[in-house]
């Protein structure tokens, strides 16, 4: 079987189990939210840490909740990170430096997992599993609570209430993330992932030389790494490591996990406001940016024209030869168009089309589809601003979902959006003002270089964490203005998603007239996909002509 038809055979797959499930796991993610029925295990939990699971909270306090729990996370994943000689599994290894703890700390709460260290010889087991792991589990769990919120804004009528932060917190680590994660893992045993509490092995190679190859309870991480779109690697080689990812039917099951629950969301959406059709237009549009960006990069990794790569026949530089370039095109769009950092070949190897359609994913906002309810809160948004668009074009107050869009709303919209590329321009400008730092920490000068410094910001404003791997940033200087990156590209939207719920929640529903546009249909679609692209076009299009397009042209 060639690569292209095999290529085509696994994108089949793909789309054939996310549209079998996707009925089905959106409905069920729809009754997780909105069930008034608590699990025993949830009900233990919340006498446990003093929760009424009774009482709802206006947004300013739903707000509260997500800020002080992250940061109450991060605190306590530092400590762990500071005192990891006094743990069990510590290997032997020393306490992590100040300041990579700190950025670790962040990026992990903030479901971005960008590391600026390598795994198998910094960290024991006891921080992966109890610091690493469980922000895995609960960072995505905020970022689907944050969602669910804002879809209740739209759902709710003349109220002040969006539910309970801790209740969706639980609720969607313990019936969503937990069940798949446990199940997935078995299945990723199977496949010959390694999952082991031992540091590391001694082994002859053919040269007759000793070696340690380093063990991980890795399957356990990489299915929740995939699923909760985290993306950080328990081995520094990440997904493209064979004891996370052995084979190419591993390789499917991790894009399978990465996908599953954005493009569900979609549909839970849909049935939360009770009209299935406006999550069916959502994930139309999701798709068809995807996969037009899917195609432009496949082409580019297999019709390359560089001189190294026109002699080899393809740009199979830093992708695994068991993957191909096919899978390994595929794995890199589902990553970077949710947001996750996995990686299974290295970005920073890719032609200059190629990985400028990977950053371009990214910079299109992380909704194609989006991360684990980061990507339904963010084309939400993007679909406010398509419908205020509209209603400037035609002259009436815009409507969408029964709720009128004004100053408050549109403001609250506009600051969710503005956000990431504010902290991606203004990140990438101040480090190339720096040329100290950049003489220390770039390996390829040029367009090139201009896109690793690009793609560094753009990857931690999205909590995406993947890196182009040619930008060394262990100085205090990257460390520290990556680390304010990830914070800011995570709350600020935050804040004002739940600021436009809140808004939206407390509006008495206005039933649509002659002069409503119709949410539901293909022309809506197209609006919303040309919203996302406009915005990311007028954005970012001088930093990319001067980065990867520039090579691309070369």
């Amino acid at each position: 079987m060639s690569p292209t038809v095999a290529g085509l055979v696994q994108v089949s797959a793909l789309l054939l189990v996310l549209v079998a499930v996707y009925v089905p796991f959106g409905n069920y993610l729809a009754h997780v939210y909105t069930s008034d029925k608590h699990w025993r295990v949830e009900r233990a939990l919340y006498r446990l840490v003093r929760v009424d699971p009774g009482t709802e909270q206006r947004w300013t306090v739903y707000a509260a909740g997500v800020l002080g729990f992250s940061f109450l996370s991060i605190v306590l994943l530092y400590l762990l990170q500071r005192l990891q000689p006094l743990l069990p599994f510590d290997f032997g290894r020393a306490a992590v430096e100040p300041s990579v703890a700190f950025n670790t700390a962040i990026s992990f709460v903030t479901n971005t997992n960008w590391q600026s260290y390598v795994p198998e010889t910094t960290l024991g087991h006891s921080v992966q599993m109890a610091g690493l792991t469980v922000q895995n589990f609960v960072s995505a769990a905020v970022g689907m609570a944050v969602a669910v919120a804002l879809v209740r804004g739209f759902a709710r009528s003349g109220t002040d209430r969006l539910g309970n932060f801790w209740v969706d917190l639980v609720r969607g680590t313990v019936r969503v993330l937990l069940p798949i994660s446990f199940a997935a893992a078995i299945l990723l045993v199977g496949l010959g992932a390694v999952m082991s509490l031992r540091a590391g092995v001694d082994v002859t190679g053919v040269d007759g030389r000793q070696s340690t190859l380093a063990l991980a309870p890795a399957a356990s991480q990489e299915v929740i790494k995939m699923l909760g779109t985290n993306g950080g690697g328990i081995f520094n080689a990440n997904s493209g490591h064979p004891f996370e990812n052995p084979n190419g039917a591993s390789n499917l099951l991790e894009y399978l996990l990465v996908l599953v629950i954005p493009v569900s969301l979609t549909r839970a959406f849909g049935v939360m406001v009770g009209n299935p059709r406006q999550g069916h237009v959502l994930a139309a549009v999701m798709g068809v940016i995807w996969g037009s960006l899917l195609s432009v990069a496949w082409w580019a990794e297999t019709h390359p024209n560089g001189t190294a790569t026109l002699a080899a026949g393809a740009a199979l530089e830093g992708k695994e030869v068991r993957l191909g370039i096919p899978s390994s095109v595929l794995f890199g769009m589902a990553t970077t168009g949710t947001s996750t950092g996995g990686v299974d070949s290295m970005h920073d190897s890719y032609t200059g089309l190629g990985g400028g359609v990977l950053l371009l994913n990214m910079l299109l906002g992380e909704v194609t589809p989006g991360g684990v309810g980061t990507g339904l809160y963010n084309i939400l948004v993007l679909a406010v601003i398509a419908v205020f668009l509209a209603g400037l074009m035609v002259g009436r107050t815009p409507e969408y979902l029964g709720k009128k869009l004004g100053r408050v709303q549109i403001t609250a919209a506009a600051i969710a959006i503005l956000a990431m590329p504010a902290v991606v321009l203004l990140g990438a400008g101040a480090a190339l003002a720096q040329p100290g730092e950049l003489d220390a920490a770039l390996n390829n000068d040029g367009p090139h270089g201009l896109s690793e410094v690009l793609y560094a910001y753009a990857s931690t404003a999205n909590n995406n964490g993947s890196a182009f791997a040619g930008l060394t940033v262990t100085s205090d200087f990257f460390q520290s203005t990556l680390g304010l990156a990830m914070l800011f590209g995570r709350f600020v939207p935050i804040l004002a998603v739940l600021a436009l719920a809140g808004s939206l929640a407390a509006q008495k529903r206005v039933e649509p007239g002659v002069g409503s546009l119709p949410t539901h249909g293909p022309m809506f679609g197209v609006l919303v996909g040309g919203t996302v692209v406009l915005v990311a076009a007028l954005t970012f299009f001088p930093a990319l002509a001067l980065g990867p397009i520039a090579e691309a042209l070369k």
